[in-house]
C-alpha cells in the first residue's frame, strides 16, 4: 500500500521542473519541491527513448516500487518528480531505492539523524 498521491497535471510537472531542486543520479532524475499540504505527491516520466511500451511500464513499476519502499523516510509536505534514464532498466527496484535515499539524504530531504 503506498502512502503517496500521484501528480496528474501538466501544471504541476512544469511547476516541479521549474521551482524544484533537480537531483541527477546515473538511472533517473529526481525534482523535489515543497507543497503546500500536508501530503507527500509523485509524478513519474518515462520517455520513448527508454524503449517500448513494455521497457516503459517496468520502469514506471520499478520507481514506484523504490518510491514505496523510502517513502516513510521521507517528511510530508513534498512534491516529486522521478524521470527514467536509459540506466534504470537494467536495476532492481532495491538498488533504486538505495540511490534514492542516497540522493535525498545529500540534498537534506531525508535527515541524517537515525
Amino acid at each position: 500500500m503506498y502512502c503517496f498521491k500521484k501528480l496528474k497535471l501538466s501544471s504541476d510537472f512544469r511547476r516541479i521542473y521549474g521551482r524544484g531542486e533537480a537531483l541527477v543520479s546515473p538511472a533517473f532524475v529526481a525534482y523535489a519541491l515543497k507543497n503546500r499540504t500536508n501530503n507527500i505527491r509523485l509524478g513519474i516520466t518515462v520517455t520513448k527513448k527508454i524503449g517500448g511500451a513494455v521497457e516503459r511500464n517496468r520502469a514506471k513499476r520499478v520507481l514506484t516500487a523504490a518510491f514505496a519502499e523510502i517513502v516513510g523516510k521521507l517528511p510530508s509536505g513534498y512534491d516529486f518528480v522521478l524521470v527514467a534514464r536509459t540506466r534504470l532498466l537494467k536495476l532492481k527496484s532495491n538498488d533504486v531505492a538505495t540511490l534514492l535515499e542516497k540522493d535525498f539524504r545529500k540534498a537534506g530531504i531525508i535527515k541524517n539523524d537515525a
